[in-house]
């Protein structure tokens, strides 16, 4: 039987979204002062070169990655942060880790904001205890949580971390947004003291405890029409720990949020904390909202793959491309650039695994190779550019993170966070199977079609 998901019940009471266009060549001013901002605030332009000119001695091709960061500083509205020590962490052992070691160490306060929030437990500790026991010691805890991701959650645990004196808020509830159904907040956000972040693609669900699934779907938005994937795979994702003067900008959007689902900026932390280095990475936060009218990851992407020197290795959980996201990558293959995409060979949702499909052909013909991952649930977003330039988020290739979704990722210019991303690539492909055009192009012709009806919805997916 035909399950109705949120997607599709959301198209009939929002109307079908346009994906924008990215026009080609931006018309942005490329010889733009790039921003550089550090502990203290905005580098002299001599500090500025100094560091713009480390970041191109690092890429095979200075000058286009000079052009891409000045288009990025413009679609981004964000500046670039210097003095940040970058730790990538991979699937859910090492994110939970990293998140209850975050909560234990705040002193003032803590920001918490997910698509999926549940009560999560790492090494015997629930998150619930833990964060109210914070609250009871004098740390200030504020939660955002969506409405549709957080469906399953029962109301009765956000009803308890509110009677500890945790303020709670539900972005675009069902009840009172019924219009706004499509709109969600899918970002993953834990910001302590404002000095360390965590974003990613990592929810706050039970999925991903010792990395074995069981929960609810990490993307609910996405509700299947084909039978679930089997219980306990483990589910593979990628997070970034930021520790510096980057942390900065996820702290306004998540006030930004705050506000804006009715909360009171009285009751936010008015302070500016005093930033410290905490390395030697470069961060660049953006933060998309659904019905941009240029949404900000989506034209950095497309700006950092038309930049391309040498390769882009993407991995993502549910690729269903836009059109200028799929012209863009077949044309970098065939200027030579060698594109690599890692995909799951199953998912969490069919009607995405199929729109998936649909493309390959075209993609194949154009050079790109394309790998399926196998063992478990494949639910990573990330992209690296000519080794150099790397980000991480919450953003899938699909059309709704464009149209519908607020999301954030951050951007890494450095050939180590490149180089340890690239590593794991090449491990996770040990794990994968390389699709090739003549025995893709044989599948059974219900498969085709089953691809081909989807893709008719993939604006919704």
């Amino acid at each position: 039987m035909l399950v109705v998901g949120w997607p599709l019940l959301g198209a009939t009471l929002s109307g079908c979204a346009h994906v924008p266009s990215v026009p080609e060549p931006l018309a942005i001013d490329t010889g733009a002062q790039i921003q550089v901002r550090g502990a203290r605030g905005a580098l002299s332009p001599r500090a500025t070169a100094a560091v713009l000119s480390r970041l191109s001695a690092q890429a095979p091709d200075s000058s286009a990655l000079q052009r891409h960061l000045a288009i990025e500083q413009t679609v981004s509205g964000s500046p670039l942060y210097t003095g940040n020590r970058v730790t990538v962490l991979r699937d859910g052992p090492d994110t939970f880790a990293a998140t209850f070691a975050a909560i234990h160490a705040a002193q003032h306060y803590l920001y918490l904001e997910y698509y999926i929030f549940e009560d999560v437990s790492f090494n015997g500790e629930q998150l619930s205890d833990l964060l109210i026991a914070r609250q009871q010691q004098g740390v200030q805890i504020d939660v955002i949580y969506d409405g549709i991701g957080s469906l399953s959650t029962p109301e009765a645990l956000f009803d308890r971390l509110r009677s500890a004196g945790i303020r709670v808020r539900q972005f675009n509830p069902i009840g009172t947004s019924p219009f706004s159904i499509n709109d969600r907040d899918h970002r993953k956000i834990l910001i302590a003291d404002g000095q360390s972040g965590i974003i990613g693609g990592v929810n706050l669900s039970v999925d991903y405890e010792s990395g074995s699934g069981g929960g609810s779907a990490p993307d609910a938005d996405r509700a299947p029409v084909t039978p679930a994937a089997p219980a306990h795979e483990p589910w593979h994702d990628v997070d970034l720990r930021i520790d510096g003067p980057a942390v900065r900008e996820l702290k306004q959007l998540f006030e930004q949020h705050w506000i804006g689902q009715g909360g009171s900026a009285a009751e936010l932390i008015a302070s500016v904390e005093a930033l410290t280095a905490r390395g030697d990475e470069v961060v660049r936060v953006i933060g998309s909202q659904g019905g941009q009218l240029t949404p900000r990851y989506y034209a950095t992407l497309i700006s950092a793959i038309r930049s391309a020197a040498t390769h882009i290795w993407v991995t993502a959980a549910y690729f269903v491309p836009t059109h200028q996201e799929y012209r863009a990558l077949a044309r970098a293959a065939r200027r030579g650039v060698d594109v690599r995409l890692l995909l799951p060979s199953h998912s969490d949702s069919g009607p995405a695994l199929a729109a998936q499909h649909s493309h390959y052909a075209e993609l194949l013909k154009a050079g790109v190779k394309i790998y399926e991952r196998s063992d478990g649930i494949l639910h990573s977003k990330t992209v690296v550019v000519d080794g150099v330039w790397s980000i991480v988020g919450s953003s899938n290739f699909d059309h709704r993170s464009v149209l519908f979704n607020d999301e954030v990722d951050a951007v890494v210019i450095s050939a180590a966070t490149g180089a340890q991303l690239e590593s794991y690539f090449q491990q996770d492909l040990e794990h994968a199977a390389g699709i090739d055009l003549a025995s893709w192009e044989q599948r059974p012709l219900a498969q085709k079609l089953r691809e081909h009806f989807w893709r008719l919805w993939e604006q919704l997916l």
